[in-house]
């Protein structure tokens, strides 16, 4: 289980920067002078992205940028205020509504950020007397936002339901039990199996919680999400989500039961001691859920080539000729448009990403913390705006910088 910030803070500063350094652990900020797209301008260079969460190309639709024109023009920019004091603005309440009918609950609340719904959420729902029962691989805000609940943390190992099972059934003293989960795991792309959550929840009365973020908009006939393609929507208590993976924008969302959203607006300080949402990042949203619902075609182009990537790699990391047994290449259990080429050495990740990027191709290293150390990958996410050709040129790459 990993929050993403360093182990440890050094005596000096300089000697931390150059330990990561050494370690192949340090990063630094790439300046990007163009829109977001399929393709990029980098530190003055185009390179084709792989790297972004722009899954459906919404993040500079013709829409959406239409649709903020319209409402800063109407709503101004800026909110000015937290929403229980000024910031609930007509913009906020509209989309509300949208997202509790495209998510099929009573009611939804929009916050600041994907990070602060899943701190809102987990920290609003469980507390002293509760336990926490998580995935290790969950993201780090579900991570943060469990350590500051004031529950119990318990974590089970990834999609391990059978330990999930075993730590349930030792947690009948507890008040409320709480199962939080990712739906796609964001740095792996697999999924959690939600079916054989809702029986766990049932079996022993728990609430289930899970995190949409980079499931929304692209699983699920109607882009609802896992839920909607596991079958199991109605089975959900407590949806979190975000405005700013497939749905292009800013800002996150919490899905639920409307008793469960009238608490968290009387009690949850992550959405309570914050700014609102600019009101024309909600119109952004709306925008880019009219484009979900009415083009479908765009998820099912972005699946289709995403699973020609994961056959094709797979292929490429099974055969390759400098790799021994245990040190070969793969891309784990990934099953979405998220696919990682698991390399295992941090200082390895960064040599393959930056002969990539010579190549002209965006492929960004992620190391320790972020996944566990031994794990150090490039992490692979596709968009509908990737082209066939796109796919072909990042494969051949792969093919011949692998060693």
């Amino acid at each position: 289980m990993n929050s993403g910030e360093p182990e440890h803070h050094p005596d000096s500063f300089l000697d931390g920067l150059e330990a990561l350094s050494r370690q192949g652990l340090r990063r630094r900020l790439r300046r990007i002078n163009s829109a977001q797209g399929g393709r990029l301008s980098l530190d003055g260079r185009d390179v084709c992205c792989f790297s972004s969460n722009n899954y459906l190309g919404l993040a500079n639709h013709p829409h959406v940028t239409a649709a903020v024109r319209d409402a800063v023009e109407r709503w101004g920019w800026g909110a000015a205020a937290s929403r229980l004091i000024t910031g609930h603005m007509g913009p906020h309440e509209q989309l509300e509504r949208r997202l509790a009918a495209f998510k099929r609950t009573e009611a939804a609340l929009v916050c600041s950020t994907g990070y602060q719904a899943n701190l809102a959420a987990i920290r609003g729902i469980a507390g002293a007397g509760d336990v926490v029962i998580i995935d290790k691989l969950n993201h780090a805000s579900i991570v943060d936002a469990c350590r500051g609940s004031g529950a119990v943390l318990r974590v089970f190992p990834h999609r391990d339901y059978d330990k999930l099972a075993r730590l349930l059934d030792r947690s009948g003293s507890f008040r409320r039990r709480v199962i939080v989960t990712d739906s796609l795991f964001s740095m792996d792309g697999d999924l959690a199996d939600l079916p054989r959550l809702v029986e766990l929840k049932r079996r022993y009365d728990a609430l289930l919680c899970i995190d949409e973020a980079h499931a929304t908009g692209v699983l699920g006939e109607n882009g609802r999400g896992l839920a909607e393609a596991a079958g199991v929507e109605g089975e959900i208590d407590v949806v979190v989500g975000t405005l700013s993976k497939a749905l292009g924008g800013i800002g996150g969302f919490i899905a639920a039961r409307a008793e469960i959203i009238e608490w968290l607006i009387n009690t949850a300080g992550a959405f309570i001691y914050t700014t609102a949402l600019p009101p024309a990042a909600c119109a952004a949203a709306m925008a880019a859920l009219d484009i979900v619902e009415r083009e479908p075609q765009r998820r099912r182009d972005l699946l289709a080539s995403a699973a020609r990537l994961r056959r094709e790699l797979a292929e490429i990391c099974s055969s390759n000729r400098h790799a021994t047994s245990d040190r070969r290449p793969s891309i784990g259990d990934s099953a979405s448009q998220i696919v990682p080429l698991i390399v295992g050495d941090a200082a390895e990740a960064v040599r393959l990403a930056d002969a990539l990027l010579d190549d002209g191709l965006l492929v960004l290293p992620i190391r320790p913390p972020t996944v566990p150390r031994g794990t150090a990958r490039l992490r692979i996410s596709l968009s509908c705006e990737h082209t066939p050709a796109d796919v072909d040129r990042l494969l051949a790459a792969i093919d011949r910088h692998l060693r």
